[in-house]
């Protein structure tokens, strides 16, 4: 089965109980996920929670100004909606597909059901929801405080970490709006960048040639995501 067809290739999904994969199974509805999809606006009341496979999405923040800012990415480690089994409903934040493939999503009813047994779902979602909070956390004071091309380096490694390649599709316009910036700012830390032999840029088509070399360059911000992850969800690692 292809990845982006197989529900188990989202890792929250895979490390479901078998009780519960059982259940969900039949309800799960894939779905094919386009660059700049916008799966949930800022207020709206969501019908379904989004379960990534391939693709990544965006969780924005939009001011009235129309600008905005990323918060967190989501890909085959999570899911988008969390509101949904939080209580909320509804959050002011966006959610965007940055980089288009394909996920599974589930009925607002279903997954409100499901956390409210109170049994392995709702421990491994509020794992999961501990560790985007820490994505969220991070990023603000990654914003604050480091210079744009760490900034850069560290959207370009969490974004790896949920692709099956080493390739993304992504203009400097988009990259810009994600990060709160000029697209000038980009231009200029994306040719730092290249000009180091770290990426290969080209007519919105980053490639990664060297991994180590982001992760060297990155401020400490990626890492403490990443070890947050690492803690909360072993399971959905060895998965």
């Amino acid at each position: 089965m292809p990845i982006g067809h197989d529900p188990k290739s989202n890792h929250l999904l895979a490390a479901l109980p078998e009780a519960e994969w059982t259940r969900w199974l039949p309800q799960l509805e894939w779905v094919k996920l386009s660059l700049g999809d916008v799966l949930y606006e800022s207020g709206t009341q969501q019908t379904h929670i989004y379960f990534p496979s391939t693709a990544i999405v965006s969780l924005l923040y939009v001011m009235e100004s129309g600008a905005s800012a990323e918060i967190a990415v989501v890909g085959n480690e999570g899911a988008v909606g969390i509101s949904l089994f939080m209580g909320g409903e509804s959050t002011p934040s966006r959610a965007v597909v940055q980089s288009a493939g394909q996920g599974f999503r589930l009925k607002a009813g279903v997954i409100k059901g499901e956390f409210n047994r109170s049994g392995p779902v709702m421990r491994v979602l509020l794992r999961y929801t501990q560790a985007l909070i820490t994505q969220m956390a991070q990023t603000a004071v990654c914003n604050r405080h480091h210079s744009l091309d760490q900034q850069l380096c560290r959207w370009l490694l969490l974004s790896l970490d949920r692709l099956h390649g080493n390739e993304l599709v992504m203009t400097q316009e988009l990259i810009a709006n994600m990060l709160g910036v000029r697209r000038e700012g980009v231009t200029e830390a994306a040719l730092k960048l290249q000009r180091a032999g770290l990426i290969r840029y080209a007519r919105g088509h980053i490639t990664v040639l060297d991994r180590k070399g982001l992760e060297q360059r990155t401020c400490e911000c990626y890492a403490v995501v990443k070890k947050e992850y690492d803690r909360l969800l072993p399971a959905l690692q060895a998965t």
